[in-house]
């Protein structure tokens, strides 16, 4: 490993219980190597977090673009007035 560099962490007794246990399993050859992989995913879980982040102000910029929206009331009633259109066209089933 390059540039590798010696840190004191503290956990908590449960913690340390679960990294023990995990190179006792054979799942991995050492604490460190556990600490690595759970840094590995804490970095990617931020990453996905911080794309999240990006994805939901473009849509939210998109949104504001589009300009003004419409009365929830009057869009309810188009969908209504559709779902009930479609239901009288389709053949109903006999009992």
């Amino acid at each position: 490993m390059d540039n590798v560099e010696k840190l004191s962490i503290t956990l908590t007794a449960e913690q340390a219980k679960l990294v023990r246990t995990a190179v006792k399993s054979g799942a991995f050859a050492t604490t460190s190597e556990v600490i690595r992989d759970a840094l590995r995913d804490w970095q990617l879980k931020r990453r996905l977090e911080d794309e999240q982040i990006t994805e939901y102000r473009r849509q939210w910029a998109e949104g504001i673009a589009s300009g003004p929206g419409e009365d929830g009331e009057v869009v309810m009633a188009r969908i209504l007035k559709k779902l009930k259109a479609k239901a009288s066209k389709s053949p109903r089933r006999r009992s």
